[in-house]
């Protein structure tokens, strides 16, 4: 398993995206960030970070997934039942693969009616509303500065 194998997975999910966030991690998202998609998985690009994956599992899997070697409560993301994979041989790629579709369902299910109604339309209209709303926040961001 690596990041590549990673974002296979998480890109083949319903709606999900990617960016780089903190100049060294990929960051996956249940919907676009910008109409109020949530993350639900992240990888460390260059190794300088904590373990080598990180994703939202909920409360039940938590407490099992860290009792097991190798996968520890996330810094910062543990009070939302996040863990951190130390290294790609701690779980099967099976057993990977598994969690991340569990991840993205548990935020998928998260969204705001909002974002889910905007994902629920045609990927034509879908697209020009994100297109939109990313206009509109670059415009604010131009204006704060």
């Amino acid at each position: 398993m690596d990041n590549e194998r990673i974002r296979e997975i998480c890109l083949k999910l319903p709606h999900a995206k990617e960016t780089l966030n903190w100049g060294h991690h990929l960051v996956y998202w249940a919907g676009d960030r910008d109409i109020g998609g949530k993350m639900f998985a992240m990888t460390d690009l260059d190794g300088t970070g904590t373990g080598v994956l990180w994703f939202h599992c909920g409360a039940e899997r938590f407490h099992e997934l860290v009792e097991r070697e190798g996968i520890i409560a996330s810094p910062y993301l543990a009070k939302v039942h996040w863990v951190t994979v130390e290294r790609w041989d701690v779980l099967r790629p099976r057993e990977i693969e598994d969690e991340l579709r569990r991840a993205h369902a548990l935020i998928f299910e998260k969204l705001a009616l909002r974002t889910k109604t905007v994902l629920a339309m045609p990927e034509k209209e879908r697209t020009k509303v994100i297109r939109e709303r990313k206009k509109t926040l670059a415009a604010r961001a131009k204006k704060k500065k």
